[in-house]
């Protein structure tokens, strides 16, 4: 299985393109390069049933964020439309940018 390159960072906001979250923009939590995905803050929420841990722990079913597909996903930039990332030198750096406005990101 090829690993997708990603330009999309942890904290970074972003915006579901299609699926049951369509049109809901979220936090990145964590991206796992290996599988393409991505847990994005308060969306595609599942149901899991929980073992209680100890005595005192209670088990039951908690709602926890599942994994997106990461091409499912478009960063926002400041303006909050969406808009695909590029990389560039400016002073010898390597910088992130929003390609429809050019800012740096």
């Amino acid at each position: 299985m090829s690993v997708m390159k990603t330009k999309l960072k942890r904290d970074d906001t972003v915006k579901v393109l299609t699926g049951k979250e369509k049109g809901k923009t979220g936090k990145i939590l964590r991206i796992d390069h290996a599988k393409n995905r991505a847990i994005v803050q308060g969306l595609n929420m599942v149901k899991k049933a929980v073992r209680p841990k100890s005595q005192q722990d209670k088990g039951g079913i908690i709602e926890v964020e599942a994994p997106i597909e990461l091409s499912n996903l478009a960063f926002v930039g400041k303006g909050g439309q969406t808009t695909r990332l590029g990389y560039r030198f400016e002073g010898g750096k390597k910088v992130r940018y929003a390609k429809k406005s050019g800012d740096a990101v």
